[in-house]
């Protein structure tokens, strides 16, 4: 993966007005676990990336940056 992901969620998530807590919430996992994803401090299961471009209405291309 590549920081596109990292860029890409922070940007959907303040877009739509979501804290990391709020979001967190959300794909049910910690708001530590969104930090991490947001600094490419690590990065999510393919699960969760459908989950997350599920919830935000975009492909899993897009949120990758691979588009």
């Amino acid at each position: 993966m590549s920081n596109k992901f990292s860029y890409n969620l922070k940007k959907l998530r303040v877009e739509r007005g979501l804290s990391q807590k709020q979001l967190a919430e959300v794909l049910q996992t910690t708001l530590k676990t969104i930090s991490h994803w947001e600094t490419g401090y690590t990065e999510p299961s393919i699960d969760l990336i459908l989950r997350i471009s599920t919830y935000f209405d975009i492909s899993t291309d897009e949120l990758l940056g691979k588009e």
